[in-house]
């Protein structure tokens, strides 16, 4: 079997045959917030995502990766510690009043890259607490609406003679609701962080609403259009943001031994998105474009999930030992493989948005079915404060309980069950709960047996909702 040159070299690098060098093995990680899988190399042909594209066709686009909980702060600690949130503290929003925070005990990707002789820098959106926990040697200022400048800020970062590999966090706000919405009115002029008069450096694409994509779990209403051309063009001012990251790569000498990996912490920003553990929410974009790897312009079809980041990107950098405390796993191997053997199941965790919003869920998704335990069932669901200010929404919760939202009325999407069965090969947009069909009742048993041990597994505080209520 021929084995790719960037396994060679970490292999080499372990035992102490070589050293990987400054040059070799530097990370970008791009995060981008509230994005679902909106761009042209996931098959929408109506957004421009030059850039991405151009990443997507230079490494692997995985077709199949998943948030571990559609919250922002909870999602970012997950992705930065490979730990899910119910295990790590991180349940919920670390800002203001929320004031969710990780274990101090807890060390980050961070805090383990600079161990193994990195310098880190971050750059946007941060979210997550305490900073000792999180800790990076060097913040970097930057808008963090406006991409492009948030790498002409990186430049200095990237281009610096210090001989350590560096890893950048690389954390946008958009393409997140800018929080000010007028409840009913899709039409202000910044719902998604789209001043009128464009940012520095960036040239405005605008959508048509009447010729973009509508999600299939979104109601097709003006309304919704309207809103995701706002939403289509945040994507695109990313977009931007990438194309300039990636050209002060090249200009440093650098993209040719980076890896970088581009993804979201959660799906759109918008009801039956974000905050749930539906497809809407759970799905994410993942690129990865890896220096010595063979696979270029690739699809993967591994189910993997955000907790997974953190041992990747430690096993790229040869600081993963073999025994890890890490919850989720690296799939550098699975990136030589389309279909890679064992990687078809992915499990989700929960609990609070805001601290206002308890409604935990546990997930287990394979390739056919999906189960959604939903603990405090009896509760209505909580809304997040920008998804319930959505125009969206509004528009259709003022007609009615009986009104449809996408696949489910307004009342079903408020009022759930405490299991939910979906199939999600014949059912993709989750509208049939099969939680009742006998025919499933094999199948249901199981999958509650596998959320039980992952349960166990993680040490889930919620497993003791098995043995009451």
């Amino acid at each position: 079997m021929k084995l790719p040159l960037w396994f060679l070299l970490v292999a080499l690098a372990a035992v102490g045959g070589t050293s990987l060098g400054a040059a070799e093995r530097n990370v970008v990680l791009f995060v981008t917030d509230d994005q679902s899988p909106d761009m042209g190399c996931y098959g929408n042909d109506t957004i421009q995502t030059p850039h991405l594209d151009a990443l997507a066709a230079d490494g692997v686009r995985f077709n199949h990766a998943f948030c571990t909980t559609a919250s922002c702060s909870a999602s970012r600690s997950v992705i930065l510690t490979g730990i899910y949130n119910h295990a790590n503290a991180q349940f919920g929003h670390e800002h203001s009043y929320h004031h969710f925070r990780t274990y101090d005990h807890i060390k980050s990707l961070p805090v383990l890259m600079a161990a193994a002789g990195y310098r880190t820098a971050r750059i946007g959106k941060y979210h997550v607490g305490p900073e000792a926990v999180y800790h990076f040697e060097k913040t970097l200022p930057g808008d963090s609406r406006n991409a492009v400048q948030m790498a002409n800020n990186c430049r200095e970062f990237l281009s610096d003679d210090d001989k350590r590999p560096f890893f950048l966090y690389f954390c946008t706000s958009d393409p997140h609701r800018s929080g000010g919405e007028v409840p009913g009115d899709p039409y202000k002029p910044n719902p998604f962080g789209n001043k009128p008069n464009g940012y520095p450096g960036v040239t405005p694409i605008k959508y048509d609403p009447d010729k973009i994509r509508v999600h299939s779990f979104l109601p097709d209403t003006p309304t919704c259009r309207h809103e995701l051309a706002q939403y289509y063009q945040s994507v695109s001012r990313i977009d931007q943001g990438m194309g300039r990251l990636v050209a002060l790569l090249k200009e440093s000498g650098h993209y040719d031994d980076t890896m970088i990996l581009f993804t979201a912490d959660h799906g759109i920003a918008f009801p039956g998105g974000k905050t749930t553990l539906y497809e809407g929410g759970m799905r994410i974009p993942l690129l990865v474009r890896q220096p010595y790897g063979e696979a270029q312009d690739t699809q993967c079809n591994a189910l993997v999930n955000l907790a997974d980041l953190t041992p990747t990107i430690l096993d790229f950098a040869g600081a993963l030992p073999k025994k890890h405390d890490r919850q989720g796993r690296s799939f550098l191997a699975a990136l030589q493989e389309e279909s890679p053997a064992g990687w078809d199941e992915v499990y989700a965790s929960h609990t609070f948005h805001e601290i206002t919003m308890y409604y935990p869920m546990r997930v287990v998704r394979d390739r056919q079915l999906k189960l959604i335990w939903n603990l405090a069932h009896q509760l209505p669901y909580p809304f997040a404060s920008d998804l319930w200010a959505a125009p969206t929404w509004q528009d259709r919760y003022k007609q009615g309980p009986d009104t449809y939202y996408g696949p489910r009325t307004v009342h079903q999407y408020i009022h759930r069950p405490k299991f939910e069965l979906y199939d999600i090969q014949a059912d993709p947009d989750e509208a049939k709960n099969l939680i009742e069909d006998p025919q499933y009742a094999d199948q249901i048993a199981a999958m509650k047996k596998k959320i039980k041990a992952f349960q166990a597994k993680t040490k889930d505080p919620w497993i003791l909702k098995w043995d009451y209520e």
